[in-house]
């Protein structure tokens, strides 16, 4: 195991968010993993957004140890998205890149603030793709890896007060609430969340003696 610096970065609130173009995705309540590939080597690391472990057998037994409940993340990433994923890397010349990450969400229905039930079917969904020119523009990314397990696409158009306020409000049908992302002048993709008053009601009442600690 390598302890690393944050693997996927932190996404701000939507206080100062650009009132811009966006394509607004589901937030989903898991883990944040990635997935690193190199195109002599393959698939050869993996982690949670603070450590990375060799992608071999001895690597995942490790992964195990440091990340109970994590357990059936390799597997699902394997069996879901790992030859699909390679194949339009290699397809398009768009991705002839050093190294690529691939960022998921793992969670089940039951998952809540980053802990998992363990008799519960796991999913992965596939977030975001990031090579050496930065993280893929949400369209290009919709685009390109429509055919596996994305998240949601909720919303495309305009950022604006209106969009925040009718999904904290729940109008959308998602339960912690959406991930906006656009382009800004340098073609550098921007990210901010919004969460559902629901979802955020229920952390306070979970956390409500280490509130917090939480947020740290």
């Amino acid at each position: 195991m390598t302890k690393i610096q944050l693997a996927y970065p932190k996404i701000p609130d939507s206080k100062n968010a650009p009132l811009d173009k966006c394509t607004a995705f589901e937030k989903y309540d898991g883990t944040n993993l990635h997935w690193v590939w190199e195109e002599q080597l393959g698939w050869y690391a993996f982690g949670t957004r603070r450590d990375q472990f060799v992608f071999d057998d001895l690597g995942i037994a490790e992964f195990n140890e440091a990340h109970p409940g994590l357990e059936e993340a390799p597997q699902i990433f394997v069996r879901d998205f790992a030859k699909s994923l390679e194949a339009v890397f290699q397809a398009n010349p768009e991705y002839h890149s050093p190294e690529i990450a691939v960022f998921t969400e793992f969670f089940g229905a039951s998952s809540f603030a980053g802990m998992h039930k363990q008799d519960e079917p796991k999913n992965l969904v596939l977030l975001d793709v990031e090579c050496d020119r930065g993280i893929v523009e949400p369209e290009q990314f919709v685009r390109d890896f429509s055919s596996l397990n994305i998240a949601r696409v909720v919303y495309r158009g305009k950022l604006t007060g209106k969009f925040i306020d009718e999904v904290r409000q729940g109008k959308y049908g998602v339960a912690e609430g959406v991930v906006c992302k656009g382009k800004d002048k340098a073609n550098n993709v921007w990210m901010v969340k919004i969460k559902t008053l629901a979802y955020m009601k229920k952390l306070q009442q979970a956390f409500k003696n280490d509130w917090e600690t939480y947020w740290e």
